[in-house]
């Protein structure tokens, strides 16, 4: 039965077994007041993007902001880091799921990054179920016996340090209502883990730690500093209890590192280089313009072009705010039954991990436990020390020009079909309830997905051709879907697959581009 706590807000979703334990009337009070207090706020930012992008459209480049000069030209730091973020080689995402949250945190990595965000679709479920994964972690309570198997799990003696990400500010909660609008989902997420857990946290020797996806300026950042502030004096816990790392996911965040840790600056623990995201948001933002006509996804590789600059610019940034600069993800899973795939996964994986800690990184991601010892090994030998805050990169030049230089490489017919394969199955796992799926040796979340629809999006809308002169068009997207979608079926049977090649297939062709393939696809399994 739907939980209605006042006569202006209430759960509209159900509410079944422990449910109840996290949708408790206080708590669902902090996040009306939340709601009330900044969704406003929230909605006039998510607008200020599309005046931003109809800027883009009409020939402006993302730039540094002259009105925030004296920000970046200033001398200053972020508040202190707790001890136990002090040393974050290597972190583990992944959904909030009971199992890989245990697994996760016993990994040995540093942090386990929880994710209610691109590797979690959100169903009712999945969010409930995964603040109480979560609150029990802190109550001392998780554990976890598969049905299946019958193989038992717990928390280890040591677990990582738990950070958890919330929706970013476009998503919304459709199962809660406060005076007749729908809530946001980040502040949901938020206001749920932070209600119940910030106590608990802080008593253990850690805290409320959050990561912040998708912001698009440091305004958004302000607005969170603002909530976190109001969060604090409400639970009455001290302020600067809450640590935030910003994932700079996003083209015009690039142009406002500084300034989106100023705005934090009490609650900033580092920025991150979210790559998929990334290549998704210059594609969306820009995709428009022919001159940033993109080449195969798998030729937009870190070190090289934007990525690269972008890369060195945040920890250049990071470190002379005291603030720590993460590395991007390690999507790679574990190939079973080909040892030689296998070994040269890993051997990409090190590569790429010896890429971020040589250029300055202080720690970097993975998606699979597997890969902890990886990425440990090269963090350790090449950071002996907790961090690299010391490596400044004074002489570091980068430019607007070098943030915006595309990557070389040509669009091929396996290209097309790569993103048709991957954004299909990836959208069909979505709408089945699954936001982290292991697809071809990798582990997607829907960032992959992002960049194959604006990718196709992008090519068959400016004409793009091939690299053997064919035009990519309707039609021959429309061939090419048909035969990966027959290939697909052939392998491969599911009840939300033909709903997956529709949703898909409609996004690729619009006329206009949509800023979120999760927005519709939520639609789907509210």
């Amino acid at each position: 039965m739907p939980l209605d706590h006042a006569a202006h807000h209430q759960i509209v979703g159900p509410v079944e077994g422990r449910a109840a334990e996290v949708l408790t009337p206080e708590a669902i009070s902090f996040v009306a007041d939340l709601h009330r207090r900044f969704n406003a706020r929230r909605k006039a930012l998510l607008e200020a993007r599309q005046a931003r992008q109809a800027r883009f459209d009409a020939g402006e480049l993302p730039d540094f902001l002259a009105e925030t000069a004296e920000v970046r030209a200033a001398d200053w730091v972020v508040a202190p880091l707790p001890a136990d973020l002090l040393d974050r080689r290597v972190e583990i995402t992944g959904p909030v799921d009971r199992k890989m949250i245990i697994n996760a945190l016993n990994s040995g990595a540093k942090v386990f990054m929880a994710d209610f965000e691109d590797a979690t679709a959100p169903t009712w479920d999945n969010v409930v179920s995964g603040q109480v994964n979560l609150k029990d972690r802190w109550a001392g309570s998780l554990s976890h016996t598969d049905p299946k198997s019958g193989k038992s799990y717990a928390l280890g003696a040591n677990p990582a340090v738990l950070l958890v990400r919330p929706r970013g500010w476009h998503l919304p909660e459709r199962h809660m209502e406060v005076d007749g609008e729908a809530v946001s989902g980040a502040l949901f997420d938020f206001g749920l883990y932070v209600f119940h857990n910030a106590h608990a946290a802080l008593a253990q020797g850690s805290g409320p730690y959050f990561y912040l996806p998708k912001l698009e300026s440091h305004l958004e950042a302000r607005l969170w500093n603002d909530v976190f502030v109001h969060a604090q004096q409400a639970l009455d816990i001290p302020q600067g209890s809450i640590k935030a790392t910003v994932l700079i996911e996003t083209i015009p965040a690039a142009f406002e590192m500084d300034e989106i840790l100023y705005e934090l600056r009490e609650h900033a623990a580092g920025l991150n280089c979210g790559r998929w995201d990334y290549i998704f948001s210059f594609i969306k933002r820009l995709g428009r313009r022919a001159e940033f006509l993109t080449p195969d996804r798998s030729a937009m590789v870190m070190g090289k072009a934007f990525l690269g600059a972008y890369s060195l610019k945040l920890i250049q940034t990071c470190h002379r705010r005291g603030a720590f600069a993460m590395g991007g993800m390690a999507a790679q899973i574990p190939v079973k039954d080909d040892p030689a795939a296998n070994a040269a996964a890993f051997d990409r994986v090190r590569a790429d991990k010896e890429r971020e800690a040589n250029a300055g990184h202080d720690g970097t991601w993975v998606a699979h436990p597997d890969l902890v010892p990886v990425a440990l090994e090269v963090f350790d030998r090449v950071m002996p020390q907790p961090n690299q805050l010391d490596r400044k990169l004074e002489d570091v030049r980068i430019s607007q020009q070098e943030m915006l230089q595309l990557h070389d490489g040509q669009r091929s017919e396996a290209g097309v079909r790569e993103s048709i394969r991957v954004g299909v199955r990836y959208t069909e796992a979505w709408l089945a309830g699954r936001g982290a799926v292991p697809l071809y040796n990798l582990m997607e979340d829907a960032a992959t997905a992002e960049i194959c629809r604006t990718q196709l999006w992008q090519w068959v809308r400016l004409g793009a051709r091939l690299d053997d002169g064919r035009l990519i068009d309707r039609a021959l997207f429309d061939q090419l879907l048909a035969e990966e979608v027959a290939e697909i079926q052939a392998r491969f049977k599911s009840e939300r697959l033909d709903a997956a090649v529709d949703l898909f297939s409609r996004m690729v062709l619009a006329e206009e581009l949509e800023e979120f393939l999760t927005l519709p696809a939520y639609e789907l399994i509210v």
